[in-house]
């Protein structure tokens, strides 16, 4: 769909702004929009950002490559990863990426090293990786597969610029996903003049807020639960306390009135397995008491083109559109 906004601001926006070129627009794809519970609807956090040549992947949940796949990017052809924090669920799916990504085309084809940026603690869960995938990665060079392509190239980061390549610039910065989860980041993607802010985990940030400053399109996580969960669990209520409500989303949004926000990495609690947790019925109403501007609940595969207009999409199967 493409996103309306009044006609006002469409005429400033055509004054103020460049022309952009498709090929210079700045492309999102939220490839799993779910927490650590086994949906098959929402896989684990990750998000694909394409810009120019660049395909970045910013976390590397349950079923990352799995939907790649689904959009028939090949694995190999993701050549940098940066991670929020070391959470499980951002995690798990990276040794998939990492072994897979290395197979012959059409799916993998990686023939040299593997970037990996994120916070402390990145380098030594890479070198891990390395001595418990060590018999695998020592036979495969025998089926002719490229030696540096199993290379992982790891770097610890702190808050800053992290990458500055072919026009695309990286920004790095803390955020607060609870006293005892730290080091926790955000990510401001800038290039060609169109900007996007991936918050990780984080619970109201006012250094978010400093660093999404005049951003085109924020990409927030949100949290909710049950009452009747918050009455029989104090886990619930801890959980919350490290994650963003709806309503305390909607004033980071007030506060840095984008283009367009997007709710990704949902995180939905509820007392009984079959019944369905907070959905989007609960999780819009909620925002709108503290934000009135352009909002969409993220979905796997979504995908948010950003240019002189802000394009998004849902995935459609093959054979179902």
């Amino acid at each position: 769909m493409n996103y309306v906004v009044p006609r006002l601001v469409v005429l400033a926006l055509a004054v103020l702004t460049q022309f952009t070129s498709p090929a210079q627009s700045l492309k999102v794809t939220l490839l799993g929009t779910g927490a650590p519970i086994p949906r098959l609807d929402r896989f684990g956090p990750s998000i694909l950002v394409e810009a120019g040549p660049a395909k970045l992947l910013f976390d590397c949940g349950r079923g990352a490559t799995q939907r790649l796949w689904q959009l028939k990017i090949p694995l190999g052809t993701i050549q940098t990863v940066f991670f929020t924090h070391l959470h499980s669920d951002h995690v798990v799916g990276f040794p998939d990426l990492w072994l897979t990504g290395w197979l012959p085309t059409p799916f993998g084809g990686r023939s040299v090293p593997l970037r990996v940026i994120g916070p402390a603690g990145t380098v030594a869960m890479t070198d891990a990786l390395r001595q418990a995938y060590a018999w695998d990665t020592s036979v495969r060079p025998t089926e002719n597969l490229p030696a540096p392509g199993i290379s992982l190239a790891a770097k610890d980061i702190k808050e800053g610029v992290v990458y500055d390549q072919d026009g695309v610039k990286v920004t790095a910065f803390d955020v607060a996903h609870g006293p005892h989860l730290t080091p926790a980041l955000g990510y401001r993607i800038e290039y060609a003049g169109r900007s996007v802010l991936l918050s990780g985990d984080t619970g109201f940030s006012e250094n978010l807020i400093r660093f999404g400053k005049g951003v085109d399109v924020v990409v927030h996580e949100v949290a909710a639960a049950t009452e009747e969960l918050l009455q029989q669990s104090k886990t619930a209520g801890q959980i919350l306390s490290y994650h963003t409500q709806p309503e305390e989303a909607g004033k980071v949004f007030s506060r840095l009135t984008p283009r367009l926000a997007v709710y990704s990495h949902v995180v939905l609690l509820s007392t009984v397995p079959n019944l369905p947790p907070p959905g989007a019925d609960v999780l819009i109403p909620r925002t709108r008491k503290t934000y009135t501007g352009p909002l969409e609940l993220g979905e796997d595969l979504m995908t948010i083109e950003i240019g002189t207009s802000i394009t998004v999409k849902r995935f459609v199967p093959p054979g179902k559109g």
